[in-house]
C-alpha cells in the first residue's frame, strides 16, 4: 500500500471514530439538548457531497468515512427532530 492511501485510510478511520462517542451518547440517552439542527443538517450536507466526490474519485478512505459518519449523522439528526 502506498503511503499516500495508508494516510487517507488512517485519516478516514481517525475522523469517522471521533464522530462514533457522540453518536453513541446521543443513541444511548437521547439527550439531543446540545445538538444543533442548523449545524448538523449543514454538517451531513458537506459529508453527503465529500461521499460523491470520493464516489467520483473511486477514492476508497473518502467514500467508506464519509458513508459511515453520514449514516451517523443523519441518525443523530434524525433523533434531534424526533426528541427535540
Amino acid at each position: 500500500m502506498a503511503l499516500h492511501e495508508l494516510i487517507g485510510y488512517l485519516a478516514a478511520f481517525l475522523t469517522t471514530c471521533s464522530f462514533v462517542p457522540q453518536a453513541w451518547h446521543t443513541f444511548r440517552t437521547r439527550d439531543v439538548r446540545g445538538i444543533s439542527l442548523g449545524m448538523y443538517s449543514v454538517f451531513a450536507c458537506g459529508v453527503a457531497m465529500w461521499l460523491a466526490y470520493g464516489l467520483m474519485l473511486s477514492a476508497w478512505p473518502i467514500v467508506i468515512a464519509n458513508a459511515i459518519t453520514l449514516g451517523l449523522a443523519l441518525a443523530i439528526l434524525a433523533m434531534k427532530i424526533r426528541f427535540g
